[in-house]
């Protein structure tokens, strides 16, 4: 037996602030309990009526996640000790999905230009290998 959401469940569930698991349970109860549905809608109308808790700014906002230049610069190995083992815990420990996300895409874009830097040098030797002479 699955618990019901509770209201917390269903805040994050509309922040998308869940484990994919997790959206998965709350959705398949939302399709399974009209309640459920009619609760998530008011605290949807709650919100856009402009009633927040701090909390709710607080997550919102995501005042608690480094911003993608801080990400990046992690990801160099140039963040000062302390921030980065802050970032290292929102990401491995809180497991923010938008930090997640933004994170691997920065890594990929990495890659991705060390391996255009590649090919671009690999070229420029190819075109340029009949212009040089032996010794």
């Amino acid at each position: 037996m699955t618990m019901r959401p509770t209201q917390h469940d269903l805040e994050c569930y509309l922040d998308e602030a869940l484990p994919p698991a997790e959206m998965a349970r709350v959705e398949a109860a939302l399709r399974e309990e009209p309640s459920l549905l009619a609760q998530l809608s008011a605290i949807n109308s709650r919100r856009d009526s402009g009633v927040h808790s701090l909390g709710e700014i607080w997550r919102r906002h995501r005042l608690t996640c480094p911003t993608r230049d801080t990400l990046g610069a992690l990801l160099l190995g140039t963040l000062p000790m302390d921030k980065a083992e802050y970032v290292r815990f929102h990401l491995e420990t809180v497991g923010c999905r938008f930090c997640l996300a933004n994170y691997a895409d920065l890594k990929q874009r990495l890659t991705e230009s060390v391996q255009a830097a590649q090919s671009r040098r690999r070229r420029y030797f190819e075109s340029s290998a009949g212009y040089l002479r032996p010794e």
